[in-house]
């Protein structure tokens, strides 16, 4: 059986990650456990965009995290972007078998509207779930339902599940 460690990004509700790690246990069939906090100053934020470089993070957590048989999931609460994309609600690096999600634009509250505790840890399970699918190696999906459809906007994200299609889980399978 493999591994899903959770390395949080800064200070993070450590109820939260415990919950998280539960239900990727069972998405996953992996042990899952939630390790050391990696502090990433503020400082390591590209100035002008105020928002955190993907590839930086994620070469954050693969200097910081030792080699392990398993994967990696980085929660933040930056607000990451790419290259080729304004903001990501997060991704995956299938050669370091890291996924990171950003809870930033998972807030309910960045939209205007109240906190809401259990759409902010559905919509983080949902990320987690695809961009796990991405470490694993699974592209992405047609069906809007999957977790591995690609979340255009926050919309998507609501709208999909937080497991995969019948199609992209024989994937997933096959992969292992």
């Amino acid at each position: 059986m493999g591994h899903i460690g959770i390395v949080p990004i800064n200070a993070m509700d450590a109820t939260f990650l415990e919950r998280l790690a539960l239900c990727l246990e069972e998405r996953f069939l992996f042990s899952c456990a939630v390790e050391r906090t990696l502090r990433v100053p503020r400082t390591s934020l590209n100035s002008v965009r105020k928002q955190m470089f993907l590839n930086t993070l994620i070469a954050r957590v693969v200097a910081a995290t030792p080699a392990i048989d398993g994967m990696r999931l980085a929660i933040t609460d930056f607000d990451l972007y790419k290259t080729s994309h304004q903001f990501v609600f997060g991704d995956a690096s299938e050669e370091h078998r890291i996924a990171v999600v950003s809870l930033h634009r998972l807030r309910s509250d960045f939209y205007g509207e109240g906190a809401d505790s259990n759409l902010l840890f559905q919509r983080t399970l949902k990320e987690s779930v695809h961009d796990l699918g991405h470490a694993f190696g699974l592209k992405h999906c047609f069906n809007a339902r999957c977790a591995m459809y690609f979340s255009n906007s926050i919309y998507d994200t609501d709208n999909k599940l937080s497991h995969f299609c019948e199609t992209c889980e024989k994937r997933l399978r096959a992969s292992r």
